[in-house]
Order: C-alpha cells, then structure tokens, then sequence
C-alpha cells in the first residue's frame, strides 16, 4: 500500500500501550475489560480495486452513470487496491497492535452473478484466504451484484431474501471454519434511506421531491427495502444456528448505523421529538431484532405504508443476533417538526414528525469536521450506549466502526497531515466516554476505528480521509 511517512499513531493505537489523562481521569487499555477487542474496520468496494477481476455490484452502475453524485467524480474501481496489496497492509495492521480486522466479502466477487447456479470464482474464493488473519467479517455492505438488481430490483422484492440466504450459506461454507465474527449486513438504514429516499448513494432512487433521481418512491421504498433487509438478516442468522453455528463455533450479528439524537429543550415535545427519531434510527432495526416488530411509533405515523411482519417472520427475527454492532459518528439536537404535513410528499424524513440540527442557541453540538453531518461529540456515544442498555436488554455490544473525516487536500504538506492531533484527540475522547458506560453497566465488547487506511469515501469520493493509516493516492 502507498502509505508515506510515519506510521499515524492515533488515539486508539496511543490508548492500546499508554496511559492518558482526559480531564482528571487516567485511562489506558487496562480501562477496559480483559478481552476487550480494539480493531480497523474497511469495505469491499471502498478498498479493494480490481473491479475487473470481479462481476458487477450496483456501485459500479451507480458510480459509472452518476459521477455527479460523487464530491470528485470518482469510483471504486482501483480504490486502494486492496486486492493486490492486502499482505503489506495486514502486516501493518498487525504492526500497530490491532486484535482484529473487520473487512466485508464483495458478493460479487466469489459469485459474479450473484448466485452458485451462475459460477463461483475460484480466485474470489483464494482471496478471501485473507479470513485467516484477525477477522471479523462482513456478509453484505452495499454492493449488490447488479445482475440481482436488474432482474427483479434487489431488495425490493422479497426474491431477495432466497438470493442472500443461498449466498451466505456459500460463505458459511467456504470460510466458517476460520471465521469466529459473522456480521450479516452493514448499516441497513444507510442503505435504505440514502439508496431509496434520497438517492445520494447506489441504487439511486427516489420521489422527484426527495432529490435527483430518474424514479423512485420516497414514501414507501426505503420502507419495503429495510422490511426485506430484515428478513435477509434474519433467514442468514436463523441458517447460520441451525447449519452451521454448532460445529464452527462463531457469533453472528448486525452492525447499525446511529447518531445520538439529543432533545434540543428539556421540554415535554422536545423529549417526545427525541424518541421518535431514535425509533425511525435506531428501533427501525434493532427493535424488530430484538422484539419482533416495528416500534410502535413507526406503526402508528407511517400507517399502511410500513410492510407487516407474519407470525412466523417476527418469531424469526425476534432475537436474531449473538451481539450487536454499532456504528456511532456523531450527535444531533432532535426538535418537534413543526411544519404542516404534504401528503403528497411523504418521506422516512417527514414521517417521524422530527426535526435534526447541529446547534442550540447559536452554538454548536460539537466541533465540526469537512463533513458537514459530523459534528465531534464523545459524550453522545456513552448517553447512546445507556439508551441501549435501557430499552433493549443490554445486549453485547460492539463498537463497529467510529471515526472523523479530514480533508485531502493536496496543498498541505504531508508531514502537516501526519500530524494529525484532531483525530487523536477525538479518538481519545470517545474511548474515554465509552470507558466510563462500560463501568456504568453496558456490555460493550470491542472498538473499531473507521478506517484502517484512507479510501473511496461512498458520495465523497477521495475528497476526504478517515484513515488512521495515510494512502498517497497518486501512488495506488
């Protein structure tokens, strides 16, 4: 990999061998629980390259016919080419005293077509020999084989739930000997929301008054989408139990992406706005997959527009996980929407009834960063990790992906981007709040810094870097 100067020593390799003080408490590893997993986290179509050598994701369709919808028009299809130099960045990750890697396998990769009936890649399958160092490993994180999408729109229907079954019982064969962490998919709200709300990210649909799309249904697809990702969950975790889970001896799991959604006004409407955007966030996904359903504050404001679970589907969801993934960046204010409701223009955004803002009184939620949604707020991931373990039984948690953007920008020196203090500094602050809920009771496992190197930032393109690692992209 074209890493260049010193190696980044942040926060998080810093904690794994010093003490820090963080206001007027110390903390080092030994903050933490024995056992406790720190780890770098990555994506297949972020970091691999090689899109030639493997069958067509909808990110290759997305990134080709929409290049306005990426900051710098570019692609993932050399990305960091991961694929021919894995070796080199593995033995740095093992270098800077990482316990674990958390990597995704491209569907399309190990089947081009995305089924075993359409032929298996044997090279596909050698590569992901990568499984034997440090792994924590990722089913589905975007990139669904186009053939999939063109034949019956993905997951849109629910053909796609016999589709993703078949093809992680393929990866439960072929790798479940060596992998001990299966996560099934990767922040499916994301992927509902912005692929089929918004239509910032692939596939890109959505309503001519949600954003830029050649069609779409912002009212009622991300909610058939998130409906069917559910169900694929849960049929991979209920094969993985039953097939395999026994003789392998691994943990299964989803990883969910939320912010902390902090009342703006300690008032009653305030707290009440709070809740709401914390169900249509988080509970979308963990509520069903924890108590096999929708919250009741999404079944009541989205109404017939949100798909119904049968019997037999919720008794397969409810507790369909060995632990959870959680996928935390940064905070908002939560206010009541105050707006009158346009039926005719319905979205996930104006059904919870909630509006999200980075400021109160003039003043900030956090630091800002070159990312205009991600405010710095190391305290939002301790009063999140107390909310889980209040309204959700504690589960077993993982810190699955945390970290902060900074600008590539090529009139600054590289020896001023190796000095990176600010991600230093937020790391430390973070670790220093999830210390202090883990001796509050919640049962948080593990942390993985996003990301290991800097990469194809989805809609960002290369315009910024969350690497701990620096990546000269000329040199890629």
């Amino acid at each position: 990999m074209a890493t260049q100067g010193p190696l980044l020593f942040c926060a998080l390799v810093l904690v794994l061998s010093f003490a820090h003080c963080h206001g007027s408490a110390m903390f080092s590893r030994h903050s933490f629980p024995h056992g406790f997993t720190f780890g770098a986290a990555s994506a297949a179509y972020q970091y691999e390259g090689a899109a030639h050598l493997r069958g067509k994701s909808i990110w290759d369709t997305f990134t080709a016919k929409h290049p306005e919808k990426i900051s710098d028009q570019s692609t993932g299809d050399v990305a960091i080419d991961f694929y021919h130099k894995y070796k080199e960045d593995i033995q740095l990750l093992k270098f800077l005293g990482m316990d674990a890697f958390r990597f995704s396998i491209s569907w399309t990769r190990v089947l081009p077509t995305g089924r075993v009936s359409g032929g298996v890649s044997t090279d596909g399958v050698q590569f992901y020999n990568i499984i034997n160092e440090l792994p924590f490993v990722t089913l589905f994180h975007w990139d669904l084989p186009q053939a999939l999408e063109d034949e019956y729109g993905g997951f849109l229907s629910p053909k796609i739930v016999d589709d993703y079954r078949n093809y992680v019982d393929f990866c439960f064969k072929q790798f479940g000997d060596r992998v001990k962490h299966w996560i099934t998919m990767n922040e499916p709200f994301s992927y509902a929301y912005y692929g089929y709300s918004t239509g910032t990210i692939a596939p890109g649909r959505c309503s001519n008054y949600s954003g830029t799309c050649a069609s779409g249904n912002s009212a009622t697809e991300p909610y058939k989408v998130a409906h069917h990702l559910l169900l694929s969950h849960a049929a991979g975790v209920k094969l993985y139990k039953e097939k395999y889970q026994k003789s392998q001896k691994g943990i299964i799991r989803v990883t969910l992406l939320t912010h902390w959604l902090q009342y703006k006004y300690a008032i009653v409407a305030g707290v009440k706005a709070s809740r709401r955007a914390l169900d249509f966030m988080l509970g979308w996904f963990l509520h069903p997959i924890t108590y096999g359903e929708y919250p009741m504050t999404m079944q009541s404001l989205v109404g017939r527009r949100l798909p119904k679970f049968s019997s037999a589907e919720s008794k397969m969801l409810k507790g369909s996980f060995d632990f959870i993934g959680i996928n935390y960046y940064t905070s908002n204010y939560a206010t009541t929407y105050a707006s009158a409701i346009n039926t005719l223009e319905l979205s996930w955004g104006v059904d919870g009834r909630f509006n999200l803002t980075t400021e109160k009184d003039g003043v900030s939620i956090g630091q800002p960063t070159p990312l205009s949604w991600l405010y710095i707020c190391p305290w939002g991931i301790r009063r999140l990790m107390l909310y889980i373990k209040e309204h959700y039984n504690n589960p077993t948690i993982y810190i699955t992906e945390n970290g902060m953007a900074t600008t590539n920008n090529a009139s600054v020196p590289m020896k001023e981007d190796h000095n990176d203090i600010l991600r230093m500094t937020f790391h430390r602050g973070h670790l220093y709040y999830l210390s202090k809920a883990i001796k509050e009771g919640v049962n948080v496992k593990g942390y993985f810094v996003w990301s290991f190197l800097d990469d194809f930032e989805w809609n960002a393109g290369f315009t910024v870097r969350f690497g701990l690692n620096y990546v000269d992209y000329k040199k890629v």
